[in-house]
């Protein structure tokens, strides 16, 4: 039988790895700068966290959730997204009281939604996100957002496109949602069955909706900016200063809603707007989301995060035609002749990764020639040779492979030597 990977999965083998090493390690010297700490939670949680967190009228809690029960009858969910889970864990480690305020998070994570497989869009995926804990300062929302525009600067990404919109408070949601429903009531038998259930429970979500997205109700339906009361309309505004006064040039969507029930006030989406990256143009997401601590049990603490898709993020690249640095360089390749020297060659090896430098060498037995063919493939920066006589005479020839030049270092000084060429 032959087996294959999961639908929707995909393996990241050494050529691709070291290109999400690259980007990983972009981002992380981003969040430096930025003064966020790394967390890291589990993959996965009890049901519960998502049902209270992300919402029971969501697509994600409705139809993309991996849940099963496990041998003690507890029904547990791999993660769907990341937030629900850092606030989970903001609540039980009390990072609520820490004297440093507000708490600024980030993660690296896989995530698991059972959806129809596309090309950035996997049944398994990977996904940066930060979350800030702890402030309702419209700067934390500018900060966040110029975070996540930086992390594709870094990049070389060109082609970008920042949409924001509010979704107010709860006053101003409360009023929306009931005009909302007053909108699409007379409407309520064209649209599909998962809107007319929204209807009721969410009718925000209808906005939401791919399926209805060209019915005529979509294009008049009220928007949120019409429900805005002061507090939430100053809110925004201040937003939109802070991103002004950054340079960050955006666009502000009415009737972008995001994809989860937590959100309110500030969300935004950052699109690519590079030819030829297909439909499905969102990179990263995310929002305010104050009422979210409480509702897993803390105590009332205002929240901010987005995420993005590092799958995405490499599209995006590729479209852009931006090269990622990948150094296939091996720094020293050992060719070993003879019994006594293979097995000198282990001891030297092993001095010299202890002070740092990279270093391989034959392991199928092959002859000399062989074993210079293969400090070619890795190209190698220097062929270290050893033989009988070199052994005999305690030192070691050392070969620049790029001008060919060699010498003859005492094995007692080889390691010094080799960092000073390196």
């Amino acid at each position: 039988m032959s087996y294959k990977a999961p639908r929707g999965t995909v393996d990241v083998l050494p050529q691709d790895a070291s290109k999400w090493q690259f980007i990983e390690r972009k981002i992380k010297e981003v969040c430096n700068r930025y003064h966020f700490h790394e967390i890291r939670t589990p993959l996965f949680e009890h049901t519960e966290v998502f049902q209270r967190g992300v919402g029971d009228s969501t697509d994600i809690v409705q139809k993309e959730m991996y849940t099963f029960e496990d041998r003690g009858g507890r029904s547990i969910t791999l993660r769907p997204e990341g937030t629900a889970p850092v606030v989970r864990s903001f609540v039980e480690h009390k990072l609520f009281g820490s004297a440093n305020q507000p708490v600024k998070l980030y993660y690296f994570a896989q995530m698991f939604r059972y959806e129809r497989p596309q090309k950035g869009r996997m049944r398994q995926l990977h996904q940066f996100g930060v979350e800030v804990l702890g402030s309702a300062d419209p700067a934390i929302d500018a900060e966040v957002i110029d975070l996540a525009m930086n992390c594709y600067r870094e990049m070389g990404l060109k082609s970008l496109k920042l949409v924001i919109n509010s979704l107010g408070d709860k006053e101003s949601r409360t009023a929306h949602r009931q005009a909302l429903i007053n909108h699409f009531a007379p409407h309520k038998e064209e649209l599909c069955g998962d809107c007319q259930s929204r209807l009721e429970k969410n009718p925000l979500r209808v906005l939401d909706c791919k399926k209805d997205r060209e019915h005529p109700s979509m294009k008049t339906a009220p928007s949120i900016l019409e429900y805005l009361n002061n507090e939430s309309t100053d809110y925004f505004n201040r937003v939109k200063d802070y991103l002004t006064l950054m340079g960050i040039e955006f666009e502000v969507d009415k009737n972008m809603v995001r994809g989860l029930d937590y959100y309110n006030h500030t969300t935004f989406e950052i699109m690519s707007e590079a030819e030829g990256f297909g439909a499905i143009t969102t990179l990263a997401g995310g929002g305010r989301y104050n009422g979210l601590v409480e509702e897993l049990g803390g105590p009332a603490t205002p929240g901010i995060g987005f995420a993005m898709g590092l799958e995405r993020l490499l599209m995006a690249l590729e479209v852009e035609e931006k090269e990622i640095p990948v150094d296939d360089t091996l720094d020293c390749y050992l060719v070993a002749v003879g019994e006594r020297p293979e097995k000198e060659a282990v001891r030297i090896m092993h001095n010299l990764r202890k002070q740092g430098i990279q270093v391989d060498k034959d392991y199928q037995g092959k002859k000399m020639k062989g074993q210079f063919k293969a400090a070619d493939r890795y190209q190698a920066k220097y062929v270290l040779i050893l033989g009988e006589d070199e052994l005999q005479q305690q030192h070691i020839a050392v070969r620049e492979m790029r001008t060919g030049n060699q010498e003859n270092v005492p094995l007692a000084e080889l390691e010094e030597v080799i960092k000073e060429k390196l």
